[in-house]
């Protein structure tokens, strides 16, 4: 579809959808965005745009030397990867991947749980991390071992696909946990004490932005090593069970800030909640729990950062879905995917019906991205 143009405030720049519709609330948040003294060119609005702390999820918008903290969430970094294996899925049945999850799940701490003790060692990458002041240093060393490897909560999920050509994949979605957590904390107290514009940012020229891009982008580096840790403990399992290595794989954050060529210049691009693609390149939009993901390749759209969406987007509140869905009726949309049954009342603020529909959040963004192939989930743990 052609992007839809929102009405802006009287000054503001022009707002740019890509969604059919767009909630009433999450409109509000991206006219504050427009008005923003920092913001250049104008706001996209991805296909799964949707009311979010500050900041709607779906959110693009670009800067020239501001960096803008509250503007991409507490888990700095988040993303998702996949991992493709040469092995017929449909040979596995029910009780192997009841069996396979439950020896995942062994390995992996999920929802607040971390690890034990000193935790992990860190990754070389991480080993040599320098955040700019001594509270952060200390969270770094303190988390980082820990939080490291640990799926977390909410929509985060660890999951068991199949292709169209029937092999198999593994997907994680998840991000960098407290330790993203601790410096986008840190770094909105600083914005809200010294930054500019209503919604608070910090000019890339002064120290206080200088340390806050630093500090991110440490977020970020931890964030795709937890997604990597986790998969190589998810693929022990998987490679001591099928008898068989992953081949290609993807990875992509869909909450941070980059430096970018857009228009002409370079700019600050943010994002909260979406994905930023090279024409051809190759990112993934997954669906909702029970529902289709898909691996997409970058069309390259201008006008929208060369974004996407990051997934389907909730139509539904967590507090909503509680209220609205029936655990039955989730047993019954999952009746297909293997998944902790034990915890259902729990997964209603995730079932499909808190979701929109992923073929239409595809047809909103058809521009933006073309579908390559489909993942059918057969197997979810979730955080």
């Amino acid at each position: 579809m052609m992007p839809r143009v929102l009405e802006s405030p009287p000054g503001a720049l022009p707002i740019l959808a890509w969604a059919r519709e767009v909630p009433p609330g999450a409109v509000k948040q991206l006219q504050h965005i427009a008005s923003q003294p920092y913001v250049v060119e104008h706001v996209a609005a991805m296909p799964d745009v949707h009311v979010a702390q500050g900041v709607a999820v779906g959110t693009v918008f670009a800067t020239e030397r501001t960096v803008v903290p509250g503007a991409l969430g507490g888990d700095l970094g988040c993303g998702v990867s996949a991992h493709r294996f040469a092995f017929p899925a449909a040979s596995l049945g029910r009780a192997d991947l009841e069996r396979l999850l439950s020896a995942i799940a062994r390995r992996v701490p999920v929802g607040d749980a971390v690890h034990r003790g000193a935790g992990l060692s860190l990754p070389p990458e991480l080993q040599a991390a320098s955040l700019s002041t001594h509270r952060l240093q200390k969270d770094w060393e303190r988390l980082a071992p820990r939080h490291l490897a640990t799926l977390g909560g909410g929509n985060h999920f660890l999951e068991l696909d199949r292709d169209a050509g029937g092999d198999l994949w593994l997907l994680i979605h998840t991000g960098s946990r407290g330790v993203g957590g601790a410096i986008a904390s840190h770094h909105l107290r600083v914005a809200a004490a010294v930054g500019e514009g209503s919604l608070p940012g910090l000019r890339t020229d002064s120290p206080e932005g200088a340390a806050c891009l630093a500090d991110i982008a440490w977020a970020c580096r931890f964030a795709r090593a937890n997604r990597d840790v986790l998969a190589a403990l998810a693929v022990e399992v998987l490679a001591e069970a099928l008898g068989c290595e992953p081949g290609a794989s993807v990875d992509v954050h869909h909450n941070y800030v980059a430096e970018e060529a857009h228009l002409g210049r370079v700019l600050l691009v943010h994002r909260k909640g979406a994905v930023g693609l090279e024409e051809g390149q190759k990112g993934l939009i997954p669906g909702s729990m029970g529902t289709a993901s898909y691996v997409v390749e970058g069309r390259g759209e201008a006008r929208a950062f060369r974004s996407c969406s990051h997934g389907a987007g909730r139509v539904l509140t967590r507090s909503e879905a509680r209220a609205r869905i029936r655990p039955a009726a989730l047993e019954q949309a999952l009746r297909w995917v293997v998944f902790d049954r034990g915890r259902v009342e729990d997964l209603v603020e995730e079932a499909p019906a808190a979701y929109r529909d992923i073929a239409e959040v595809l047809e909103d963004e058809a521009e933006l991205v073309t579908p390559v192939l489909r993942l059918t989930p057969i197997a979810v743990l979730k955080g």
